[in-house]
């Protein structure tokens, strides 16, 4: 496995793939590894490519108020992980060697960032989008994988890709939980005891909305209602939103009539976690 930290290097690591006839497979991360990274690696080494891993947290996508002073960050751990999973090419860059001085230049992806976490980050989605045009400009993979648990996300790249003719597939992969339902992530770390307990209120309450829509109901307002009454049990210290929104434009519905989106940002102490499950609703009559 190698290791590169500058743009140069990583580069040419990927053209001398690309000359040796390898289809090159991409999954761009902030690093501190879990199984749901390490399920992306997995996808794209089912796909047969020869697989370019980042790590690299970056500071564009966090608020003043956020976390990235204290982001969770282990990188020899995280590189033993990649090389255990048969990882080609690790680029773990620095801020200074993604954003040359005085970078001003930034991607906003309109109306797919209106709704959900787009009011409670300003700026996130245009640092993220930012960031992953830069890293597909580095690293120019014929795929890359993210996974869905974070759907705005992806959502947002796979639009931008789009829109910009960009030339490479983005692959949406299944979101990994814990044994208890729990969306694995970096941040569950800073979860206590108690707090990852109730925690599990999440995906309890995006269950019970989609058997809701699968035994027939179709208003939104009452499926988030007894999401929310699920949630609100588990006493959080603040619910973001709980929303049900269209699958593709991600915009708000108040009829489930076709594929939607329902998702939710709570908060357990100072910890932020979201999560979603897309339904399509079964059709009438049936």
């Amino acid at each position: 496995m190698q290791v590169v930290r500058t743009i140069r290097e990583a580069r040419a690591a990927v053209a001398e793939a690309k000359a040796a006839g390898r289809r090159v497979g991409f999954v761009p991360t902030m690093g501190f590894l879990h199984q749901g990274h390490l399920s992306l690696v997995a996808a794209a080494r089912q796909d047969g490519c020869w697989i370019a891993v980042s790590i690299f947290v970056n500071p564009l996508q966090f608020g003043p108020s956020e976390d990235f002073e204290r982001y969770p960050r282990d990188e020899a751990r995280d590189l033993e992980l990649l090389r255990q999973a048969g990882v080609d090419l690790v680029f773990v860059p620095t801020a200074a060697e993604m954003y040359p001085p005085n970078a001003v230049t930034r991607i906003h992806v309109e109306r797919l960032t209106e709704h959900l976490c787009g009011p409670w980050r300003p700026g996130h989605f245009d640092g993220v989008a930012t960031v992953v045009a830069k890293l597909f400009a580095i690293v120019p993979a014929d795929r890359a994988y993210f996974g869905r648990k974070d759907a705005q996300q992806l959502a947002v790249i796979g639009r931008m890709v789009r829109d910009l003719d960009l030339p490479i597939e983005v692959v949406g992969c299944d979101t990994v939980r814990e044994p208890d339902g729990l969306a694995m992530s970096s941040r569950n770390v800073y979860l206590s005891a108690d707090e990852r307990r109730r925690a599990t209120a999440l995906y309890r309450a995006l269950c019970l909305a989609r058997d809701q829509i699968g035994a027939g109901e179709r208003d939104v307002s009452r499926v988030a209602a007894a999401m929310r009454r699920v949630i609100d049990a588990a006493s959080p210290t603040q619910v973001d939103y709980v929303s049900v929104v269209d699958a593709e434009e991600l915009q708000p519905v108040e009829r489930i009539d076709r594929r939607v989106l329902i998702a939710v940002a709570v908060r357990f102490g100072g910890t932020r976690l979201i999560d979603n499950v897309v339904v399509d609703p079964p059709p009438a009559g049936s």
